[in-house]
């Protein structure tokens, strides 16, 4: 319970990437600059300073795959499943070079 006491208040800023920034796509354009430029940036920063301040765990990439889950459904359609995984990688590897940062692996 501590751990996701810990997770929360990162998980709570991706939610708010996830289902805010699609609302700024106005074309084609757009949207692909914010699923393959913002987001995926926010992520990688997010992830980054979840693993500085507390140490790398699986759990967290798994719960970032997770909330996005529903924003495909909301935003847009099921040909972006494949950013679940993407946006988890990204997710895996920030928390890592955030801990290894900080010496907490």
């Amino acid at each position: 319970m501590e751990k996701l006491r810990k997770i929360l208040p990162y998980l709570l800023v991706l939610i708010g990437i996830f289902y805010v920034l699609p609302m700024l796509i106005i074309d084609t354009g757009s949207g692909m600059f914010i699923l393959l430029g913002l987001i995926p940036l926010a992520c990688l920063l997010t992830s980054m300073a979840y693993g500085f301040k507390n140490s790398f765990t699986m759990i967290f990439p798994i719960l970032v795959m997770l909330i996005f889950i529903p924003s495909i459904f909301i935003f847009y359609n099921e040909s972006a499943i494949v950013y679940v995984f993407a946006y988890g990688i990204i997710s895996l590897v920030g928390s890592f070079v955030g801990a290894s940062i900080s010496g907490k692996i």
